[in-house]
């Protein structure tokens, strides 16, 4: 994001998750592994020399893994600061673990590094079932994955969530995870990443609601409320508008059907209840056939107006064929 920039939809979730407290060192120690295995770059020189570095351009989130890291293995990663001139954008933040028995003992104790059969490291790339044992570490593991890979739009365009995961073994695990929730995650390949994603806002609400972005729920849930009414109002309107063309449509093939008539026979050849409304309708084209029905003596009701009406048509229609058969007798004599 440049400087200056809107904060985007997405940056203010992070944000209000950043701003959540975690006391528990289970889920501390599940929103670790979840850093580690979606923004974390682990450096493995054989078995004793294993580094590990962060990195991230949401100052929040930087912060939190240092705190995450300090708090629970009392270790302080060292912080560097730098600008991405080449792409205009602001500070990018890297947390470096270098000491090697710190970073082995983080990396094993969450589960994101095991021995093989030879003791030789090997980096896990399934979510260790241990480390979120626990629905409330299953909840901080799903917070801190969103941070690292997360992204979600502006519900007022559209409702989409994603993850995008670098690695297919571990996406797999990812949505197995968020189907422990319920909530139907799905993933596909795009450019050799994996994108976990949500589409339906009810989903995408319920996910929020998991990782604690209460604030942010809230705001998806009043936008669909706003969205929901205006589309209900948009199709009152076109169901109000396609009515209205529809009965002026009938009232203009009503009128030219009672001035056919006019023309050719004359409005004295309709009994006296049908020349009264062909007369009514002539006048006010723009009248409704409920409208209609009021201004006869006696009143005559909805149905009773259209009844009416179609035997007027039924008469044009038989005076407009009458007409063509004459003239074809013509043409043959």
């Amino acid at each position: 994001m440049r400087e200056g920039e809107p904060l985007s939809f997405s940056h203010n979730v992070k944000d209000e998750l950043c701003r959540q407290k975690i006391k528990n060192a289970c889920c501390q120690r599940a929103e670790i592994a979840a850093f580690l295995q979606t923004i974390g770059i682990v450096n493995i020189k054989g078995n004793n020399n294993i580094s590990i570095k962060f990195h991230t351009e949401n100052a929040a989130i930087a912060r939190r893994i240092y705190e995450l890291i300090k708090s629970l293995y009392d270790i302080v990663p060292e912080l560097t600061v730098y600008r991405n001139e080449r792409f205009q954008k602001a500070h990018g933040y890297t947390l470096t673990v270098t000491d090697s028995a710190d970073a082995t003992h983080i990396m094993r104790d969450t589960g994101v590094l095991y021995d093989d059969a030879q003791a030789n490291n090997i980096l896990n790339y399934n979510i260790d079932q241990d480390v979120v044992k626990k629905r409330c570490c299953k909840k901080s593991y799903l917070r801190a994955a969103f941070l690292g890979i997360g992204s979600i739009t502006d519900p007022e365009k559209d409702y989409h969530l994603e993850l995008v995961a670098g690695d297919e073994t571990y996406a797999r695990s990812l949505v197995e995870l968020i189907h422990h929730f319920g909530i139907n995650a799905k993933y596909i390949e795009r450019k050799n990443s994996y994108v976990i994603y949500l589409k339906e806002s009810e989903q995408i609400i319920r996910f929020l609601n998991i990782i604690r972005a209460t604030n942010s729920l809230l705001e998806i849930e009043n936008v669909k409320v706003y969205k929901d009414m205006r589309n209900n109002i948009n199709r009152l309107v076109n169901c109000e508008t396609a009515n209205l063309t529809k009965t002026v449509d009938a009232a203009w093939r009503q009128v030219s059907d009672i001035q056919y008539i006019k023309d050719t026979v004359g409005l004295n050849i309709l009994p006296q209840q049908l020349k009264q409304l062909a007369q009514l309708r002539m006048e006010y084209t723009e009248a409704s056939l409920k409208e209609l029905g009021e201004m006869l003596d006696p009143p005559l009701s909805k149905s009773g107006v259209n009844h009416r009406l179609k035997k007027i048509e039924q008469l044009a229609e038989d005076l407009k064929a009458r007409k063509g058969a004459v003239q074809n007798d013509t043409r043959k004599g």
